[in-house]
């Protein structure tokens, strides 16, 4: 019989969420620049905390590769905040090879329109 050891903090895996993104647009909304790693925003309506341990697989435009990306919750939009902005968690990317190719790939795709003042989903 096995015992359980409740002296031993049990560290939670990570969640996966999963993210398809088809337009640039849409990219530019939920990507955070602001970020160091960079990072994006996940519309979800499950809860998570600050700090929380993400992993995603990110699917942008017509590429049938998934980017693989763990992250941090570093944002949290409750629903029917802000001028009914759509619920969800801002991920930052950790600075990994993962994390740095996500990065990149989002800033070529979105080119000069990053430099764009229309609103996004986090600020």
């Amino acid at each position: 019989m096995a015992e359980f050891d409740e002296q031993r903090p049990v560290t939670p895996r990570p969640s996966v969420l999963s993210l398809n993104i088809n337009s640039k647009s849409a990219l530019y909304a939920a990507y955070m620049p602001f970020l160091k790693n960079g990072g994006i925003f996940i519309p979800t309506t499950r809860k998570y905390g600050l700090g929380d341990e993400v992993f995603m697989l990110l699917a942008l435009m017509n590429d049938p590769n998934k980017l693989p990306i763990a992250g941090t919750v570093v944002w949290v939009m409750p629903s029917g905040a802000q001028n009914s902005k759509a619920q969800g968690i801002g991920v930052h990317f950790k600075n990994d090879e993962s994390g740095v190719e996500a990065k990149r790939k989002i800033e070529t795709l979105l080119g000069g329109v990053m430099q764009s003042s229309r609103p996004t989903h986090t600020m």
